[in-house]
């Protein structure tokens, strides 16, 4: 997207020029100005995604077995982009590769969210929930453990 951004700039910034060579040559100065700028943009840390995608987690939990499916629904959708944004802006990163694996569980649970079953959902859930620790122990991360939530730690929201 960053990029795309960039782009968009350097063909505006180039579209206005009076066709003067001294003027394309400060455009292009300003360009490349530009792209330096765009290299150092905040994108968001490994972490910082993984925590989002905890808090989702556990809030498609309260969804799943509340029979809130919108929010269930709502929530493994939350979890899709955080794994995309995970792509995105940390392909770089060794544990990006594994991010796959729970693939077939996301497939899964959204199967369970759309037969409105909360006993399917709550053993989609449970294998989503391995799903993740296998990947923390794949990529060295054992020592973050996920488990099904069993208290609300989000009080100011009804299910």
């Amino acid at each position: 997207m960053i990029k795309y951004l960039g782009l968009f700039i350097a063909v505006l910034i180039l579209s206005c020029s009076d066709g003067r060579v001294g003027g394309r040559k400060v455009l292009i100065s300003k360009i490349d100005s530009l792209g330096k700028k765009i290299k150092n943009v905040y994108k968001p840390g490994f972490g910082e995604i993984m925590s989002g995608i905890q808090r989702h987690h556990t809030k498609l939990w309260f969804g799943g077995i509340n029979n809130n499916w919108k929010l269930a629904s709502f929530e493994i959708h939350e979890i899709n982009e955080l794994l995309e944004d995970l792509e995105e802006y940390q392909s770089s990163r060794k544990e990006t590769r594994f991010l796959n694996m729970i693939s077939p569980d996301i497939d899964s649970i959204k199967t369970a969210i759309e037969s409105k079953n909360v006993n399917d959902f709550k053993q989609k859930y449970i294998r989503l929930t391995n799903m993740c620790n296998d990947c923390h122990i794949k990529t060295e991360y054992e020592f973050i453990k996920i488990a099904v939530p069993d208290k609300n730690p989000f009080s100011d929201q009804k299910y």
